[in-house]
């Protein structure tokens, strides 16, 4: 149910056309929820059937121009409807968690090198929020809407912070494990 949510959100920002949310989701909201240009234009056409918003009327009428959108009251006040209400944590489901489980009864060959390859991959993305950080959000940027932005922004520094450490950790521990060989009962 959180699609609806972050396009109302996204909207809310800023009336935006499909391919504008599509772009803005790629730079923004798509690190913590992502959505295909697909999912988009779908969610898009329920929440203006549902009343929630509107195309914005075009200055000229013609054929295949790109529609805008706007939240109405309506929208609005689900939002904040969804905002308030309580909801309990999802369960985290990693898959390269539940390989390394796997690799204590099968072995660990090919593992280490995936472990590296994630490790990079979290660095980079690390590294793109930090620049984030410091372009977006500079000393004395202190309104509401900043400072939520930047709490938003800062758990995902945390989480790839977390996945670097314990990645490197991990890295260090496969360096002194038995090369590929079965661990557990076989």
């Amino acid at each position: 149910m959180s699609l609806p949510h972050a396009i109302l959100t996204a909207l809310l920002e800023k009336p935006s056309s499909g391919l504008e949310l599509t772009r803005r989701f790629d730079r923004s909201i798509g690190y913590f929820w992502s959505a295909t240009h697909q999912q988009i234009y779908r969610e898009l056409g329920k929440l203006e059937a549902d009343g929630l918003i509107r195309a914005l009327p075009s200055e000229q009428p013609a054929r295949g121009q790109k529609k805008s959108y706007e939240v109405l009251q309506a929208g609005r006040a689900e939002l904040a409807r969804w905002t308030a209400a309580s909801q309990d944590p999802k369960p985290h489901r990693d898959t390269l968690l539940l390989r390394l489980r796997a690799a204590a009864v099968v072995g660990t060959a090919g593992l280490e090198d995936d472990l590296r390859r994630h490790l990079r991959l979290h660095e980079r993305q690390l590294a793109e929020y930090r620049k984030i950080e410091q372009r977006d959000f500079p000393p004395g940027r202190d309104g509401t809407e900043d400072r939520l932005r930047h709490l938003v922004l800062r758990a995902g520094i945390d989480l790839e912070t977390f996945w670097t450490q314990w990645l490197s950790s991990a890295v260090a521990e496969f360096a002194e494990l038995p090369d590929g060989e079965p661990i557990g009962p076989a």
